[in-house]
């Protein structure tokens, strides 16, 4: 167990905050209420240590007080409300409660330990492990735990997802580092996204069953057990598989671009469905969480607060995949993300208004569940200590195919974190056909 010392546990509000006049209430789509049963997202920051003469709790707390001003939902709290038809209801209350702020220290371990694969302690780096999105009743929606390395800091954070969304905590995370390193403090004031169904009574009434906590499904036997693996794509490395996938699909569709992204994913599917043993007629899944902002008609504004995620599900089978090249799994991808248009959204509220259900968990057997993005800018938050070391995901959503992809530290790079059973990763790490385009962290 790693040495962990607490040094405070605190509640940060945000600065100069009047209730009475600020106080909003946000109603809840369908897109956040798919999240209700999910643990909160975990994310970690990695910088190098600052200087010690920088007051570096007192300025973060301060800093983070005046973020809060601006992102306000952060610092509210989740309300219930138990209807008379054996339905409840949720909203979130913008009431100031504010955000959990720990401050730990772990001097005997530095930031190679934490980088290290095989590095075991994660959870004891994170503030929120194990709460599920309808705890934000009396959870914060956001939690940090800052932890003084021997040659770092570590920022760990936890976000509910009824709340907010990953374009959304990294607006917030760039705003609070400009805040932290420049003093300023004016900032356009937040625009929430505000899209609702039309003809729709809100709150939305959900049936109590589908709240609950759902009985645990069954554990994995030792030689399916998890672990953890990064692969860096280069932006070499990326420029020949998106060149591959689009010369192996030409003709097709005149209008048919493949993205840089889906070839990637397009190779990470289809190495570890053909590393997984399964049979030819297996159905396989591979669920995107994509921005809808500017997929909706009118669209919502691209820097909009709140939660815009739909998840955009490929489906085929084991042999399919197997059998046919990066291009064809990267064009099933690209048709998938070409489907979701403002017509398909709407259908999909319409009818889980109608009957609404709430999955007991995202990460499922034979699916790869792909979160965060290459294009958020990550490494451009600077609190002034230094360039960020790292980005990585928490322990929370954890599962077989999770996969989180982040843009590396190097210029034009992705990388994509996974978390894989490890008979299939014992596999995949001998593929020469997978490994040629890949760089291992």
């Amino acid at each position: 167990m790693v040495d962990i010392l607490v040094i405070s546990d605190t509640i940060v509000r945000p600065e100069n905050y009047k209730v009475a006049s600020e106080r909003v209430k946000i109603h809840l789509t369908p897109w956040d209420l798919c999240f209700l049963r999910t643990e909160y997202a975990q994310r970690a920051l990695i910088f190098p240590k600052p200087d010690p003469e920088t007051n570096m709790i007192s300025q973060l707390k301060s800093s983070l007080s005046a973020a809060l001003k601006i992102f306000y939902p952060y610092a509210g709290r989740l309300v219930k409300i138990n209807n008379d038809d054996e339905t409840t209801s949720f909203y979130i209350d913008c009431d100031g409660s504010g955000v959990k702020f720990v401050h730990a220290a772990a001097v005997t371990v530095t930031v190679s330990d934490v980088l290290d694969p095989g590095y075991n302690y994660w959870t004891e780096f994170f503030p929120a492990n194990g709460v599920k999105s309808w705890e934000g009743v009396t959870k914060s929606l956001l939690a940090f735990q800052v932890t003084e390395l021997k040659d770092g800091v570590f920022i760990g954070f936890s976000y509910n997802h009824l709340v907010t969304d990953g374009a959304s905590v990294w607006s917030f995370f760039r705003t609070w580092t400009e805040i932290f390193s420049t003093g300023r403090k004016k900032f356009p004031p937040l625009s929430l996204c505000g899209w609702f169904l039309g003809g729709i009574d809100y709150p939305i009434r959900v049936p109590i069953s589908e709240t609950v906590p759902s009985p645990a499904t069954g554990k994995l036997d030792a030689a399916s057990s998890l672990r953890k693996k990064i692969f860096r794509f280069t932006s070499r490395n990326i420029s020949e598989l998106k060149a591959k996938a689009n010369g192996e699909v030409a003709g097709s569709d005149d209008n048919l671009n493949i993205s840089s992204f889906q070839a990637v994913l397009g190779h990470m599917w289809r190495s570890i469905i053909r590393n997984s043993d399964l049979n030819p007629e297996e159905v396989i899944h591979c669920k995107l969480a994509m921005d809808i902002r500017q997929r909706l008609n009118p669209p919502v504004g691209k820097v909009c607060f709140g939660n815009m995620v739909g998840l955009a599900t490929t489906t085929t089978t084991a042999g399919e995949m197997v059998n046919n090249g990066l291009g064809w799994a990267s064009l099933q991808l690209n048709k998938t993300v070409g489907s979701q248009t403002d017509e398909a959204l709407r259908r999909f509220a319409e009818n889980w208004v109608k009957n609404p259900k709430i999955p007991s968990r995202l990460v499922v057997n034979n699916s790869l569940t792909v979160a965060g993005s290459p294009r958020f800018d990550v490494f451009e938050n600077d609190f002034g200590w230094g360039k960020l070391i790292a980005v990585r995901g928490g322990p929370g959503i954890a599962g077989h195919g999770k996969i989180l992809a982040y843009p590396g530290n190097e210029k034009g790079s992705t990388e994509i974190h996974t978390s894989l059973w490890s008979h299939v990763l014992d596999k995949l790490l001998v593929d020469d056909e997978f490994l040629q385009h890949v760089d291992l962290v």
